[in-house]
């Protein structure tokens, strides 16, 4: 079961990838709205890489300390390839996105595949909060049990919502915040292809 889900996640992931010129539909506005999931089909959108509009880029204040904990005690159990253990801090549904469309993670096999997917662990270097979002800055480390190759010691930005004291939404952030989001494409019908008063960070 779990060797499938891992398959079914490497084909959105490497799908993904093709799509970065692609055209064509329509972007969501919240969660559920335009997302792909893992059990279904992909979407293709505008632009099916971009981040929700929703989604926030740059924190506006001090990180709530017990998401910051969630979310630390979570990439420290990945960091040392502990994937049980980094799975037990999501919640279901959960919505990622990483270099790919908004996928949905509606199962256990569908959280532990996509921690099994980040090869790289990360050290936490500071954290803000936007809207209900904790705001991260991390470093990119070595995963035990994974290759990280050249991205250790890289930066990375990632905006996470944690509900319940469970992760339940991770998109991955440019590493520019001043980058502007790109323009909203104008609405298409969706068409379906095959398979702190921290600094601002």
């Amino acid at each position: 079961m779990l060797k499938s889900v891992i398959a079914r996640l490497t084909f959105l992931l490497v799908f993904s990838a093709g799509l970065l010129s692609a055209c064509g539909g329509g972007e969501p506005d919240r969660p559920g709205q335009g997302a792909t999931a893992l059990g279904g089909p992909p979407t293709v959108a505008s632009d099916p890489l971009a981040l929700p509009a929703y989604v926030p880029t740059r924190s506006e204040g001090g990180g709530e300390r017990r998401a910051i904990e969630v979310i630390r005690g979570w990439s420290e159990a990945l960091r040392l390839g502990d994937i049980d253990r980094a799975s037990s801090f999501w919640g279901l549904p959960a919505k990622i996105q990483n270099a790919t469309p908004v996928l949905t993670l509606r199962s256990r096999d569908d959280v532990r595949a996509f921690n099994l997917s980040l090869t790289c662990g990360a050290i936490l270097t500071a954290a803000g909060k936007a809207k209900e979002f904790t705001i991260l800055k991390m470093r990119l480390a070595a995963r035990r049990g994974a290759d990280c190759g050249s991205g250790v010691g890289k930066p990375a930005r990632t905006a996470i919502r944690v509900e319940g004291d469970k992760i339940v939404e991770w998109y991955r952030l440019p590493d520019d915040p001043e980058a502007p989001r790109p323009a909203p494409p104008p609405r298409e019908t969706p068409t379906t292809t095959l398979p702190d008063s921290s600094p601002v960070i």
